[in-house]
């Protein structure tokens, strides 16, 4: 069995790009695109006692009780201290959205809204505030597209 060369590897990876262009057009392309840059992406979780690094793709939401955040992913659940505000700053770029006083959630991970409630992909069910109702519902209107 040979190996393949330099030029055959371009040309598998050229019709490769191709076929996905042919299926999926340019917007595609810039949506898986970032779909694998935000999946790279780490989120630092720093306590007193310890450091962790979650990939923020694994993120479903977070919540806050007396600066004590609480953040839901799907390998478990870490706590820091810190404000709401704070993480929802540095997450909003990557979709993350407020949907109510103590808690963000991020778009990805949302499977429905039903009345005040959201449903996400891991079948937990979090509450939402009316006051954020209108912006979560178009963002996920906008996001499911």
């Amino acid at each position: 069995m040979t190996c393949p060369n330099e030029s055959q590897i371009d040309i598998e990876l050229q019709n490769t790009i191709s076929n996905f262009l042919a299926q999926y057009g340019s917007s595609g392309l810039n949506q898986a695109l970032k779909l694998y840059k935000d999946a790279q992406q780490e989120y630092i979780c720093r306590t007193r006692t310890s450091i962790s690094k979650i990939h923020i793709s694994d993120i479903y939401y977070m919540e806050i009780r007396e600066h004590q955040i609480s953040i839901y992913t799907q390998h478990g659940t870490y706590h820091k201290y810190g404000t709401l505000n704070n993480e929802l700053k540095s997450l909003s770029s990557y979709g993350f959205i407020k949907c109510a006083q103590n808690r963000i959630v991020s778009l990805g991970k949302i499977r429905s809204i039903c009345f005040n409630d959201i449903i996400l992909i891991n079948g937990a069910k979090i509450h939402m505030s009316k006051k954020y109702a209108i912006s979560i519902i178009s963002e996920f209107s906008k996001n499911k597209k």
